[in-house]
């Protein structure tokens, strides 16, 4: 999966316009690469799609609650889409920078660096969200699976799945020398995030034992939450929790660790 890879080489004066100009120069380098706008925004619908034509995922199955699987997928696919932001995709752009010396060079600008990696997390964020819309536009209109009920709670755990998701994004950057090594911790990550997400077996139809231990995950508790808020019910304030908590430890070991240069 290719990355953006492209420089940051607008320059701008300091003051207020300053973070504005970066964000416009990163949406339009993001933009460029096709691969980063299909794997996160277009490939998660596909994925359901997929899923939704076999016939026996619109069927109603009692280890999922009584939903038809395709509709216990609609989570995953929500959650898919920041897995590859997060891991996939963002990483390699703030490591790609760092390594071509951007990030130091930028330090001793107006424009701090802070500005590039808040567009980058504001990019990627807007990204899965955009995915998000668009796997539950599909998936009401293709598959009639209804709409969010609780719409708050799914606001509320939506939220924080994406700021999961970028902190574990971010940590791994700060962790990563360069762009090599962020691929590859990106991808050892990549799959154990996918299963406790659900992608190879619904949260909710795992064996007891396993899903308990799966909602201690960040993207396990977010698909608990995601379904719970689906179907009507408040989010679980443990799984809101677990959520809340991995955020604040993600962020703080990406905030310890993370290097300009």
């Amino acid at each position: 999966m290719s990355t953006a890879t492209a420089t940051t080489g607008t320059k701008v004066s300091a003051g207020p316009a300053a973070p504005a100009a970066v964000l416009r120069t990163e949406f339009r380098l993001f933009r460029r690469e096709p691969a980063t706008i299909f794997w996160v925004m277009v490939f998660p619908t596909i994925l359901l799609v997929i899923l939704g034509s076999i016939p026996s995922f619109r069927e109603h199955d009692p280890s999922v609650g009584g939903q038809t699987l395709v509709s216990a997928y609609v989570p995953v696919t929500v959650l898919l889409a920041m897995i590859m932001a997060g891991l996939q995709v963002m990483p390699q752009v703030i490591t790609g920078y760092r390594e071509r010396g951007i990030l130091r060079r930028m330090s001793t600008t107006p424009v701090r660096p802070h500005a590039l990696l808040t567009a980058q997390m504001g990019l990627h964020g807007v990204a899965a969200l955009v995915s998000t819309v668009l796997s539950l536009g599909v998936a009401r209109t293709v598959f009639k699976v209804a709409l969010p009920q609780q719409i708050f709670g799914y606001v509320l755990s939506l939220a924080l799945a994406v700021c999961a998701a970028l902190a574990l994004g971010s940590l791994v950057a700060a962790l990563s020398r360069n762009q090599k090594v962020a691929n590859a911790i990106g991808s050892a990550v990549l799959f154990p995030m996918m299963f406790c997400a659900g992608v190879w077996l619904p949260v909710q139809a795992m064996p007891d034992a396993l899903g308990h231990i799966v909602e201690l995950t960040p993207f396990g508790a977010a698909a608990q939450a995601l379904d719970q808020a689906a179907t009507g019910g408040w989010p679980g304030w443990s799984h809101l929790g677990v959520l809340a908590l991995w955020t604040v430890l993600l962020s703080a070991g990406a905030n310890r660790w993370f290097r300009w240069e």
